[in-house]
């Protein structure tokens, strides 16, 4: 009673937890995204967008630019999930559109030849945007207003000529992710902003938008442990231009507007990003900047050293004038413009540049091949014994050489007598002899030689890391048998002198009754003339009852019996096994069960079937000490006998076999898999039309119940065994 009225106070609980747990994916899933972009051209060279968005897109602010020609609107919570983010498009004077999402904001910028009037009005979960002359009239007309009008050109230049567009105020903010935010607080959305990376800065120009004087500042927001180091606001007597000054840090940004606020977001780069970045773009050297007309190319080769200061060598080849104008170019990259422009090529070493014409370098290069070809051929041969500690050094002999070692576990290998299909670290003049008996490699050649093979000794000789893998298989059984049957006897040719009625308990086929306390024994005449009725006894009952009805001319007797069976088997195989890194290793244990099998001339033989547990390991250690194991595991056991013919009978074989391959941490014990399997057998045995009858049927029946459960489990621990001559390595 307590543990219902508990649960009825704790079920409005649960209601509110999964409503709590629900309103995350909830409001998931009314985010408004862009799904789909279409451009088509119109009469009149017009340009029409059509923007489809999961439900009514909201109002859109933006703004534009003349130079570039730019037209740049944001929709703010709408994410996009358009298949690609730029659209070249070719149409009157519509070049490209860029979609871009951050931030829970979405940004279109259209990329124009000359900034035209545009309009945008929104129709249901679309946005239609149409670009072009024709809308002029439709635009500036009183009598023909459009439902959302975007941004134009035209309207600017009114509001411009009523009244001036002002820089209120200049904030600075660090973001979450340790970006730096350039806000700009604005009188009016309505303004050009041209937004310029050059000479290492990122200029923020407010066309026509005024300054008072009170901002014009120099911001030092080094403190803040963001990219940008300094801001600077001033005012070319026009515009508005605040210089962003970042660190040398690499980093990138993102402008976006929203209502009177335009933001400037600096963000760094992640190790990650500055990867992909580079793998983009090769050159990584310090930003400077040229500009030269008709100087020589010696002059400017001078400069890039003195910038670098690297030690520089032009060779008396080197000549011609060039000219270059470069503002902020890594310095490898405008050396490398410059080379290939002139037909040059470069060699470093160390902190020396070598600068000559592309085919002297190369010639160059040839005849210093081709002299230490000549001195390796007129080199000394020397002949060294070097020992193998760890590996095996036929092993050894085969990779270095690609040659085979003989039967006695000697190799010969001269490096004159190779094909020219193999690969060998030994010369032309090289010869080697593997020992297995001493594990030595006895090897003949240069100097030179011989040095760079005992370097790869080194790297390879060493001590293979070692594993040691515990596999636990339990086996789980769980056995229930319940049977309750019930016996008639009845005979009527017998002289009883006294009626009498008997309650007792007694045996199988016997209707002696009697027992502790029940009254005394009666020998039934049973037992001569076994009067059985009804034979639905359990087999080897564990228990019986008996009633009896005795009188003078007749004997009744009913017997119920009952037998219930519960028994529970846990078998658990532990192997265990030691092997080395990327070494298979096999360990296994059990029987070979013989038996005859008949051969075709009718003679028995003998045969065995195994029943074994079996473990079968390769692991791999990775470099963050986590292993990499391929498992084959088998545990089989004898199961009953079937017969194959009067005389023959095969034993049968439990199988259960795991093959798989893991990733598991040092130590770390990870579940394989398991079975589990689960037997109900219930059985009923009744007298015909009697044991159909309602409750009375019970005394004409017997009913059997088995219930078998087993299960599998398969468990792995792989532990590195660290040696102290590993780590000594």
């Amino acid at each position: 009673m307590i543990n219902k009225q508990f649960a009825k106070c704790l079920a409005p609980f649960q209601i509110l937890l999964l409503a709590v747990l629900m309103v995350p994916a909830a409001l998931q899933a009314q985010v408004n995204q862009l799904n789909d972009i279409q451009f088509s051209e119109l009469p009149g060279g017009r340009v029409q967008l059509r923007l489809t968005f999961t439900e009514e897109p909201p109002e859109p602010t933006g703004y534009t630019i003349e130079q570039p020609a730019r037209i740049v609107m944001d929709f703010a919570g709408v994410e996009s999930v358009l298949p690609q983010k730029k659209y070249s498009l070719g149409i009157g004077a519509a070049r490209s559109a860029v979609v871009v999402s951050s931030e829970g904001r979405t940004r279109l910028i259209v990329n124009l030849d000359q900034l035209p009037v545009y309009t945008s009005e929104r129709h249901g979960s679309q946005l239609v945007m149409e670009i072009g002359e024709s809308v002029v009239a439709t635009a500036s007309s009183p009598q023909s207003p459009t439902h959302d009008s975007g941004l134009n050109l035209g309207g600017n230049k009114q509001f411009n000529a009523l009244g001036a567009i002002a820089v209120n105020g200049v904030d600075f903010r660090r973001g979450e992710e340790g970006e730096g935010k350039v806000i700009v607080s604005l009188s009016d959305p309505a303004v050009n902003i041209d937004v310029e990376r050059t000479k290492g800065k990122i200029y923020l120009t407010f066309l026509g938008a005024e300054l008072p004087e009170s901002l014009r500042q120099k911001l030092d927001v080094t403190d803040f442990a963001t990219p940008v180091n300094a801001i600077t606001v001033d005012s070319d007597g026009r515009n508005t231009v605040i210089a962003v000054d970042p660190t040398d840090a690499d980093y990138d940004y993102l402008a976006y507007q929203a209502d009177n606020q335009y933001v400037l977001s600096v963000k760094p780069l992640s190790a990650a990003e500055i990867r992909e970045k580079e793998k983009e773009f090769q050159f990584t050297g310090k930003k400077l900047s040229l500009n030269f007309q008709d100087i020589e190319v010696r002059s400017v080769l001078q400069i890039i050293a003195d910038f670098t200061d690297l030690n520089l060598v032009a060779s008396d080849t080197v000549q011609g004038r060039i000219t270059l104008r470069l503002d902020g170019v890594p310095w490898d990259q405008a050396l490398n413009l410059i080379l290939k422009a002139k037909g040059l090529d470069k060699r470093q070493e160390g902190s020396v540049i070598m600068v000559a014409p592309a085919a002297e370098i190369a010639e160059r290069e040839r005849q210093e091949l081709e002299s230490r070809r000549q001195l390796q051929e007129l080199a000394p041969l020397r002949t060294e014994y070097i020992s193998v500690r760890y590996a095996d050094a036929g092993e050894l002999f085969t990779l270095f050489s690609g040659q085979q070692t003989d039967d006695q576990g000697k190799g010969n290998f001269a490096g004159g007598k190779q094909d020219a299909n193999q690969a060998s670290i030994l010369s032309a003049r090289g010869s080697a002899i593997v020992d297995e008996r001493t594990n030595t490699i006895i090897l003949t050649d240069t100097e030179e030689k011989i040095a760079q093979f005992r370097e790869l000794i080194e790297v390879i000789d060493v001590p293979i890391r070692q594993v040691m893998i515990e596999a636990r298989i339990v086996t789980a059984n769980s056995e229930f048998e319940r049977e309750l049957g019930v016996q008639w006897n009845y005979t009527g040719t017998h002289d009883i002198n006294d009626d009498s009625v008997v309650i007792g308990s007694g045996g199988q086929n016997s209707a002696s009754v009697g027992g502790s306390g029940f009254g005394p024994s009666v020998s039934s005449p049973a037992s001569t003339h076994d009067p059985l009725l009804v034979d639905l006894g359990v087999g080897t009952p564990a228990g019986q009852l008996a009633y009896a009805i005795l009188k003078d001319n007749f004997y009744l007797g009913l017997e119920l019996s009952a037998m219930e069976d519960v028994g529970m088997l846990e078998i658990v195989s532990q192997p265990k096994v030691v092997t080395g890194d990327k070494q298979e290793a096999n360990i296994q244990s059990g029987v070979e069960i013989p038996y005859l099998e008949a051969t075709s001339s009718g003679a028995a033989s003998v045969t065995f079937r195994e029943a074994v547990l079996e473990l079968n390991v390769t692991p791999q250690i990775t470099p963050d000490n986590n292993i990499i194991m391929t498992l084959n595991i088998e545990q089989n056991s004898v199961g009953d006998l079937f017969s194959v013919s009067a005389n023959t009978a095969v034993p049968t074989i439990n199988v259960n076999t795991l093959a798989t391959k893991v990733l598991v941490s040092n130590g770390e014990t990870i579940v394989l898999g398991g079975v589990f399997e689960s037997n109900v057998l219930e059985g009923e045995t009744k007298v015909p039309l009697l044991g159909d009858i309602p409750y009375i049927g019970n005394l004409f029946k017997k009913t059997v119940r088995t219930d078998d459960k087993r299960e599998i489990l398969m468990f792995i621990t792989p532990r590195i065994i660290e040696s102290e001559t590993f780590l000594s390595k």
